[in-house]
């Protein structure tokens, strides 16, 4: 895991004051029901071609801003995002919500939680 330095952290920490989490634990039987909700991969392309999550679709967090509106036009929808973490995924639900996105969430554990919980990924 990428150590993090303290300006990040408290970065992070702001977002996550104005936001909404989920985790995996929370996350996993809503997939398994088949919920209606947009998971999104904002992970780097290479970490998204190592292995993501089934079901999900990949939206960078390098480009997410610039192209959420074309992907997911309806600003209602729910949109849950994951990263490595839920770091990256905490300061792009900041982002969207600013964007007038009012159902988006942040998955906390990210994908190494979802790793370390023995569940299963996609490659490629």
């Amino acid at each position: 895991m990428a150590k993090h330095g303290p300006r990040f952290e408290k970065l992070v920490d702001e977002a996550r004051a104005r936001i909404r989490e989920t985790n995996v634990a929370e996350i996993r039987p809503r997939l398994e029901r088949k919920e209606k909700f947009h998971l999104v991969d904002i992970r780097e392309e290479s970490e998204w071609a190592a292995g993501h999550i089934p079901g999900a679709v990949y939206l960078g967090k390098g480009v997410i801003e610039r192209d959420v509106e074309e992907k997911f036009p309806d600003l209602d929808a729910e949109i849950v995002l994951y990263c490595g973490g839920g770091f990256r995924s905490a300061l792009a639900a900041d982002n969207l919500q600013k964007m007038g996105y009012r159902n988006v969430v942040s998955m906390d554990g990210g994908y190494r939680g979802w790793t370390a919980a023995g569940l299963p990924v996609k490659k490629g």
